[in-house]
């Protein structure tokens, strides 16, 4: 201990005398201001009352103790750690130092050792493993002993942490160097260790063994197991297993980001060198699945045992997915079609119990539950089906959080509509505003398409406004302005992809386009009619109004000719004059306007 910490605690006592001391001066001070005048010399002091012997003497109220929450609280006097090189001159700061540096040179003299003894046949596997298990319990058994001298608490931690990353680890060499046994038998006797072993720690309370332990292994276990192989991933998913009891025992969040990154690291590695060297894939998809639900698992584990902490599963929520998602690459198409619908599964059990968990591994499970999905069709399917079915999954997505009030559903609903519109303008290609018969796809699929770009592009933010993400469209245009041109592509590519269908020349496209303006025209009209109650609506038909005189003058002025173009500017502008003169008078004879479309009336007066 330095002299500095005792001076900074005698000081922060000093001082809170000293605001004791001002305290008591203010009070004695009103107190006596409080007091009655003295009574004259010449009057007769009042005899006073005879006290029992067996009674306590009453004590006067300006005597009494002032109320506990007068005394001023010590304040917490910040201490500034010292130095580096100080620390490590502490008495016995030196002593942990060799002792925990002296259990890592131990570990890997030990795996070493192992694999020295394989290339040069030293004795046989049996006395191997036996030497080995040997070494890690002495070791154990030594820090046990170690440990019941307080003194020695340091240097019992590095022996007990080294034991049991020796006998892991001969576990492993047992099973992978020399097929002592099975990978099963292997893995589960591996678990018992690990889980044995940093229970201890949790007994100690000394977060730092389990920590090195799980280090130590997923750094010595490649030596063990031939390089990055499903066996690997294997063993650090029970490893991770393993440390899952200390983390509800003690809620070591670092433990739980030590213990679940590792696994995920080594399958992307083992799935890296599947597709370099033609190795198993199965096994390899296999692995990084098991490590996906353990690590997916152990983040909603860590969750319900403490919400506090909101980083540590939000992590590994968002790491653990991507070991299965990259093993699909290993794959044939229906494989890792199947392997991501899993991963989309899982992902949808933890959504569907967000009441238990916290707001951001809901919206994180959502996210990559869409990422999943989206996988998954797209390796379920070729051609145009996949951004229809993207486009439908993403409908029936925001159907389903409407009914279920579900914002979490949303987000994947907005995020899956958004990769099936990428996709069919990649894809699909339905026919374009400007562009006539040039790579559109004049099929049932164009029209299908387009029917579902409308569907999404008006299902997503309606029931994103009544879920209250977002405002109405005369609060915030932005999200309204965006689904808004979407639903109008996609209108627009029905009504011309099923004209091309009936007439697939320069008449078809005319006709097309003729309609598509009539159309929009006579939405906007009723979107008026409608929005003499609506704010909202009101807003959304004064847009397409718009819309349709610049389609009207940017378009059709160039690009219509004939009978065509007539029937366009006349067919709209006898709509738009009918409408706003009905408008007009509906207006003026008492209509009710709502004030933000949110249920607030205003009676206009008749």
């Amino acid at each position: 201990m330095t002299t500095s910490e005792p001076l900074a605690r005698l000081a922060a006592e000093l001082d809170f005398i000293g605001r004791r001391l001002q305290v008591v001066s203010q009070e004695l001070q009103h107190a006596q201001l409080a007091a009655p005048a003295p009574a004259p010399m010449h009057q007769p002091m009042p005899a006073p009352m005879p006290v029992p012997m067996h009674q306590p003497m009453p004590v006067p109220p300006q005597m009494a103790p002032p109320p506990q929450a007068a005394w001023p609280q010590p304040q917490p006097t910040y201490v500034p750690p010292p130095p580096l090189p100080e620390r490590l001159g502490r008495e016995g700061a030196g002593s942990k130092l060799v002792a925990w540096i002296g259990g890592s040179v131990t570990l890997l003299g030990i795996v070493l050792l192992m694999v020295l003894a394989v290339q040069r046949g030293w004795l046989g596997p049996e006395p191997r493993v036996l030497v080995g298990g040997g070494l890690g319990l002495a070791l154990i058994a030594g820090g046990l002993w170690v440990h019941r001298n307080p003194a020695g608490r340091s240097g019992a931690y590095a022996l007990a942490a080294t034991g049991i990353a020796v006998l892991y680890l001969d576990v492993a060499a047992a099973t992978s160097l020399y097929d002592l046994m099975s990978q099963w038998a292997g893995l589960l006797v591996a678990l018992v260790v690990a889980g044995g072993g940093l229970l201890l720690s949790a007994r100690w309370n000394a977060q730092f063994i389990a920590v090195w332990v799980i280090i130590g292994c997923a750094l010595c276990d490649p030596f063990l197991t031939h390089g990055f192989t499903p066996l690997l991933v294997s063993f650090l998913v029970v490893l991770q297993i393993g440390a899952m009891p200390v983390q509800l025992v003690r809620s070591w969040p670092s433990l739980a980001l030590v213990a679940g990154v590792p696994p995920v690291l080594a399958s992307l590695l083992t799935t890296s060198f599947t597709l370099r060297t033609g190795g198993e894939p199965l096994q390899t998809a296999g692995a990084a699945l098991a490590s996906t639900i353990v690590g997916v698992t152990i983040a909603v584990v860590i969750t319900l045992r403490d919400q506090r902490d909101q980083s540590s599963p939000v992590i590994l929520l968002a790491t653990a997915p991507i070991a299965a998602l990259v093993a699909g690459f290993a794959l044939t198409r229906p494989e890792a079609a199947w392997l991501a619908a899993i991963v989309a599964a899982l992902m949808l059990v933890v959504v569907l119990c967000d009441r238990w968990l916290t707001v951001p591994v809901t919206v994180t499970a959502a996210v990559l539950g869409s990422v999943a999905m989206v996988d998954a069709t797209v390796n379920a399917l070729s051609g145009p089906t996949q951004a229809i079915t993207l486009l439908g999954e993403s409908l029936v997505l925001a159907l389903a959080a409407d009914l279920a009030r579900h914002r979490a559903a949303l987000l994947a609903s907005l995020l899956s509509g958004v990769f099936g519109l990428l996709w069919a303008l990649s894809v699909v290609k339905p026919a374009t505003l400007v562009v006539f018969l040039s790579g559109a796809n004049m099929s049932v699929d164009g029209i299908a398409t387009g029917l579902l770009m409308t569907g999404v592009a008006i299902a997503i933010p309606l029931v994103g406004y009544r879920l209250d993400v977002i405002g109405s469209p005369t609060s915030k245009a932005g999200p309204w302005i965006v689904a808004g041109v979407v639903m109008l592509y996609g209108a627009a590519a029905t009504v011309l992809t099923t004209a091309l269908l009936i007439s697939p020349d320069r008449s078809g496209f005319v006709f097309g386009h003729t309609v598509i303006t009539v159309s929009w025209t006579v939405a906007a009209i009723a979107l008026l009619l409608r929005g003499i109650r609506s704010a909202a609506l009101r807003a959304v038909g004064l847009v397409l109004v718009g819309a349709s005189v610049l389609k009207l003058v940017l378009f059709d002025l160039a690009a219509l000719d004939g009978l065509a173009r007539v029937i366009a500017f006349l067919a709209a502008g006898l709509l738009l004059l009918l409408a706003g003169t009905r408008y007009a008078r509906l207006v003026q004879h008492g209509g009710v306007i709502t004030d933000e479309s949110r249920g607030v009336t205003n009676q206009l007066p008749d």
